[in-house]
């Protein structure tokens, strides 16, 4: 009898986070790099502590926040933790005012999908538009047929991005949480490659402090 077939994990992360981190690696880059070679007395040795300091940080919380669904676990690489959730012991995926993952009694934060309550909020006057049988895109494009006819897409139910990624997520918990192969406890493991540089530009940047 032939294995099941194994799917690549299924990626969720923020496109809006990645553009900001490549700006602010830029910046920091730029400024730092110009106070190491163009400064002067203690200037290039605070460049490089500050250097140390912030860009561990702005990867943490551009670059590094993603979550990995596959069909045995559920892989959640916050900015310094990465969380590791079978899908047997998930209990539940809520979006509120941020999207929470609850599993083996313990609550943990997905980072890598945020909520927008203004796009909740839009989808939410859509829907109601759509419920009242008015024209759902609103305003002057309702008004005697001045828009056109909508677009069919326009006369579907519409959910904020965050909410369409959990009801995903809750379908492969849903879907997985009775396998055998998706049992087993939630296990944590510390960013360390992010803290322990953050730590010595940290501890450089206090020390200068000091010392100055």
């Amino acid at each position: 009898m032939s294995e099941p077939i194994k799917y690549a994990d299924r990626c969720y992360r923020s496109g809006s986070a990645l553009v900001a981190g490549v700006l602010l690696l830029g910046l920091a880059g730029w400024l730092g790099g110009d106070a190491l070679v163009r400064g002067d007395g203690r200037t290039p040795v605070t460049a490089l502590a500050a250097l140390l300091f912030v860009v561990p940080l702005v990867v943490a919380f551009t670059f590094r926040p993603a979550v990995f669904a596959g069909d045995e676990r559920l892989r959640v690489r916050n900015p310094f933790r990465t969380i590791v959730a079978p899908w047997g012991a998930v209990e539940s995926i809520d979006a509120r005012y941020s999207v929470e993952l609850r599993a083996d009694d313990v609550k943990y934060q997905l980072w890598a999908i945020p909520v927008s309550l203004r796009a909740r909020n839009r989808a939410t006057r859509h829907n109601d538009r759509l419920a009242r049988g008015e024209d759902p895109r609103g305003g002057i494009f309702s008004l005697s047929g001045m828009g056109g006819s909508p677009d069919p897409q326009d006369l579907k139910e519409k959910s904020a991005p965050s909410d369409d990624t959990v009801s995903e997520l809750r379908e492969l918990a849903e879907r997985h949480g009775e396998q055998e192969s998706a049992q087993g406890p939630v296990s944590v493991r510390w960013a360390y490659e992010i803290l322990a540089p953050l730590a010595v530009g940290a501890a450089g940047l206090l020390v200068l402090w000091l010392t100055s």
